[in-house]
């Protein structure tokens, strides 16, 4: 069954007097072909249609689809040829030309020498359209891996902003995120895949997923790089990556970081005053073979840290260490708020057409109030859950959150009566009141304990049932000396 085909008229080239064809057959037209139309004919055999002589019967036929219009004054006494570009064994469109009256017609040289312009011109038009489309998919894969608006966290400020490349040929695997983690924590990463296109894109959505994964374990930075690194490396050759992770620690004021290669970060103090962190550079994430050293430092509250990838710094008139010294002197100048500093930032040592991707990660560094974290160590008695109980509801009636106390002492209760059954050594309780109510408690035990169904009748196993149920999120995992079991409950 013959369709009508929707194509539009993209170029228009003519030496008539001026407005003759501009106003009559405008160029980005819309137009429906109808079945037995010339133009029609042409892309469905993909054979060139050759009038040496456009009579009036046939300007008729060919001015016939347009109702609104007359085109015959156009074609009438004219030489025409409509040569289809077919590509890959798709019709794309036509290439119409016209004669006038007073020169010779086509020629089998003419018609043997558009038929090569059109395939090559088919091509071309092909060759753009594909390279587009893998564009737009690298392009939606990239946007897609990325996060949306930053956490809202206790203790810290987070703001992202992005700036894709310019040329979409230079489509990249920048990649950043913050990672809320266990006891009020922030994980903090920036990495740059190394190439662009499709693939590029693709590596990084691999790489921030595992990041994700390995952050939620809260894997210590040095050792969650490594895991990284074999990750790469097991995935192929052509893995490879910058990258650097950070974990800020607002009750503890520090901040461990760990870099694979990547630009490092800007420390500015609350003064304003900025400096680049001196981290052991490490090699990039895919190559293998090297340590990945963490380094933790003190952080004052008030202060800033500043993530950024290289598409922001180097240029080609700038290189790195001149635009790690720019960065400093841009953000001791800029304004406190993270928002506003990250505009400056961009402003004055961004592009609006950046030859590279722009990734820029802002944190603000405010700390957990000394009044808002209680802890206490325990004694590896039985005496110590009674005692644990009553701190705790005396801790809650100080927060006003004494509605709370019934629910926080059965669940800190039977994390402590865990830790004394199954852990080893010290026992240490300790609550954070943050954006929601943090408990942990610590051992020296190795053993992680699990969430297993308890039978009609054990006389254990439903203590992690209970904290599964009643608290908001729970989990547990390992330290430097042995392990923490933490819930949260929302305030």
């Amino acid at each position: 069954m013959a369709e009508t085909v929707h194509v539009r008229r993209v170029g228009v080239v003519h030496n008539d007097e001026p407005g003759r064809w501009d106003d009559i057959v405008p160029e980005g037209e819309a137009l429906r072909l109808p079945p037995g139309t010339s133009c029609l004919q042409a892309m469905r055999t993909g054979r060139t249609v050759h009038v040496p002589h456009v009579d009036e019967a046939c300007a008729d036929r060919l001015a016939a689809p347009f109702t609104d219009r007359d085109l015959r004054p156009l074609f009438t006494g004219r030489a025409l040829l409509i040569v289809p570009l077919i590509a890959r064994g798709r019709a794309l469109g036509n290439i119409k030309l016209l004669r006038k009256s007073d020169r010779p017609g086509f020629d089998d040289l003419d018609l043997a020498l558009l038929g090569e312009l059109a395939r090559r011109a088919a091509l071309c038009i092909d060759n753009g359209r594909l390279y587009r489309r893998e564009v737009q998919t690298a392009q939606e894969l990239q946007r897609s891996m990325l996060p949306d608006d930053p956490p809202d966290v206790a203790g810290a400020r987070v703001r992202y902003r992005y700036r894709p490349a310019g040329q979409a040929a230079q489509v990249g695997g920048d990649w950043f995120d913050a990672i809320p983690l266990p006891g009020c924590r922030l994980g903090i990463v920036v990495g740059d895949v190394m190439g662009h296109g499709l693939t590029s894109a693709a590596i990084m959505g691999q790489l921030r997923t595992a990041v994700r994964t390995l952050a939620g374990e809260d894997t210590r930075p040095g050792r969650l790089l490594r895991q990284l690194d074999g990750l790469a490396r097991r995935l192929g050759d052509g893995y490879l990556a910058t990258c650097l992770y950070a974990i800020y620690d607002p009750v503890a004021r520090t901040c461990t970081l760990a870099n694979a290669g990547h630009v490092p970060p800007v420390l500015v103090a609350p003064d304003g005053t900025g400096r680049v962190l001196d981290l052991p550079e490490g090699v990039p994430i895919g190559v293998g073979g090297a340590p990945f050293e963490a380094v933790q430092i003190p952080v004052e509250d008030g202060s800033r840290l500043v993530l950024c990838t290289d598409g922001l710094l180097e240029r080609r008139d700038r290189d790195l260490d001149q635009g790690l010294r720019e960065l400093t002197d841009c953000l001791a100048a800029a304004p406190p708020d993270l928002d506003a500093a990250c505009d400056a930032v961009l402003a004055g040592l961004g592009s609006d057409n950046p030859a590279d991707d722009i990734a820029l990660v802002a944190v603000g560094f405010d700390g957990v109030p000394a009044a808002d974290v209680a802890a206490w160590d325990l004694e590896p008695e039985p005496s110590m859950v009674r005692w644990a109980r009553a701190q705790v509801a005396e801790r809650l009636v100080q927060w006003n959150l004494d509605a709370l106390t019934p629910t926080i002492q059965l669940l800190a209760s039977e994390l402590a009566t865990n830790a004394l059954l199954h852990g080893a050594g010290s026992i240490r309780l300790r609550l954070i009141r943050g954006r929601a109510l943090v408990c942990e408690v610590y051992d020296d035990g190795a053993d992680l304990p699990h969430l297993r169904t308890a039978a009609a009748t054990d006389e254990s196993g439903r203590g992690l049932q209970l904290v599964s149920n009643l608290a908001a999120r729970w989990g547990t995992h390992r330290t430097a000396a042995g392990k923490v079991v933490w819930f949260e409950h929302d305030l």
